[in-house]
């Protein structure tokens, strides 16, 4: 029973946080099976491959050192930031390489890299809830965890791994090889040295005062970062209003659905609509970051051929749309 409770507070609060991070991507959305297969990675491929390395090398370090201590510190402040990032930030990396028509933007980045971790972040707070939380202290324990992996540190791993994934997101905007080349690497290396303060921080302070002040930092980080993402949000509506007043102006679409389509909750009661009117607007946010593609790289992976379909669809979907 106990496991199953674990379960059930390590997974459900991550999708809904996971749901609340897709609600966040207001003007373009991305495929709901590349955000399912990113969750999918960070549950199974980078919490299995961590768990095996980090105890891997914590054993090792052990050995060498003959001393727990060096081995807990070891393993916590330098191997599983390391190891954890790079297999979270993989999830980012292949979406990156293989579906580049995808990653659009910054905040396009910051969604693959949140959600990989949130899949990552539902793993191991099942196993902390279970094996430090009710093995060790009960039924008080277990919810004690709980509330401490989720309410207390919920979005550390979504804050790491966001800078991963706006490292991925700048080398895709970006002109300049050199910026393309290193961005991923310093997005990487912030994820890392993040992740290993937020493990080394409160531990050197120890006790409840050291949890505080830890935690007292992340939420520091974590309404910075927010803020970053809403600024993010304003800079998506401002590509829509660019690339899509021509649109009107041509017969695309209409001065009513280009205002609708500027407004950041249309996406979330389109729907409602049915599906014409939700695809109308779905394709709205494409098209315009498509135009902003061409005008900043020309014709990549066939920019050209992408617009004039979305136009289409566009025109054909308008008359059923209010």
């Amino acid at each position: 029973m106990a496991l199953i409770v674990s379960l059930f507070f390590g997974f459900v609060p991550m999708f809904m946080f996971a749901a609340f991070v897709y609600w966040l991507d207001r003007y373009e959305k991305e495929p709901k099976i590349l955000l399912g297969a990113a969750f999918f990675w960070g549950v199974v491929i980078a919490a299995g491959g961590a768990f095996i390395i980090n105890t891997t090398f914590g054993v090792g370090i052990y050995l060498f050192t003959g001393s727990e201590g060096a081995a807990d510190v070891g393993t916590t402040s330098i191997v599983a930031p390391i190891v954890e990032e790079f297999l979270k930030g993989l999830a980012v990396a292949i979406v990156f390489l293989l579906f580049r028509k995808e990653f659009d933007s910054v905040l396009d980045g910051i969604i693959y890299g949140g959600i990989a971790a949130l899949g990552f972040a539902a793993t191991e707070n099942t196993i902390y809830i279970y094996r430090n939380g009710y093995l060790d202290g009960g039924w008080q324990g277990l919810f004690l965890l709980t509330f401490i992996r989720v309410i207390v540190v919920g979005w550390q791993h979504p804050f790491y791994t966001a800078f991963t994934g706006i490292g991925f997101a700048t080398a895709r905007i970006n002109k300049n090889p050199i910026i393309r080349f290193i961005a991923p690497f310093v997005g990487y290396g912030v994820a890392v040295t993040t992740h290993a303060f937020h493990n080394t921080f409160g531990g050197l302070i120890g006790g409840l005062e050291g949890l505080a002040a830890g935690t007292f930092v992340d939420w520091i980080g974590w309404t910075i970062m927010f803020g970053f993402i809403i600024w993010m949000i304003a800079n998506e509506r401002n590509i829509l209003k660019s690339h899509l007043h021509s649109e009107v102006i041509g017969g695309f679409i209409s001065a009513a659905q280009y205002h609708k389509a500027l407004s950041p909750w249309t996406m979330s009661i389109a729907g409602l609509s049915g599906r014409s009117t939700a695809r109308f607007y779905q394709a709205c946010g494409e098209l315009a970051h498509k135009k902003d593609q061409m005008a900043k790289h020309g014709d990549e992976s066939g920019n050209a051929a992408i617009i004039e379909s979305l136009r289409r669809e566009l025109a054909s979907l308008a008359p059923h749309v209010k």
